[in-house]
């Protein structure tokens, strides 16, 4: 598995090899093994899929607070997508830096974002399915959202975004209180 750093620490970008023959390809995209092998220790709990019918829909920015906050580590099996990680750890040196990166089925990389930072992604082609893995059980009481163009992303939109309500009517960054501290390196 190639691994790169992406300027914020602790975001990871994992690329799992593709093996070709004359039918296709084949990856093992998930290895608990290569994950520790990277740095990365993490239980994953919950697997999540969704699927996006318009290119410039938004998802996010978004996150779950503690004691149920989440890692993930989000991968694009159809389509292709922005993906976008916010530190969102008070105290930490890169707080409300963001990083994004290109994620597509013909690339085959996937994103993994520790605790404590936000996440979205925009879609860049129609039919665009996501899906990702969580180390903390959907909670919906801790579920919550920070408002999409409150950070100055450039998310490379070409028109307004298609966004839920719950992210339109999401808090700015400079209005929200995170629930995140830094505690040393991610």
């Amino acid at each position: 598995m190639l691994q790169e750093s992406t300027g914020l620490a602790g975001i990871r970008l994992l690329t799992p090899r593709r093996f070709a023959d004359n039918r296709g390809w084949f990856s093992e995209v998930w290895s608990k093994r290569d994950l520790i092998a990277a740095g990365i220790t993490c239980d994953f709990v919950q697997d999540n899929h969704s699927a996006s019918d318009a290119p410039g829909t938004l998802r996010g920015l978004h996150y779950q607070r503690p004691p149920h906050a989440q890692a993930k580590l989000v991968r694009c099996t159809r389509g292709a997508i922005f993906d976008v990680a916010v530190d969102a750890r008070i105290g930490s040196p890169s707080y409300g830096r963001w990083v994004g990166v290109e994620l597509s089925a013909e690339n085959g990389r996937q994103l993994f974002i520790p605790e404590g930072f936000l996440h979205g992604f925009v879609t860049r082609e129609a039919a665009s399915e996501v899906q990702y893995k969580c180390s903390a059980y959907y909670a919906p009481e801790c579920d919550g959202a920070v408002h999409w163009d409150s950070l100055g992303i450039d998310w490379g939109l070409k028109g307004a975004p298609v966004l839920s309500p719950k992210d339109a009517g999401a808090p700015a960054f400079a209005d929200w209180q995170s629930p995140f501290r830094f505690e040393g390196a991610a």
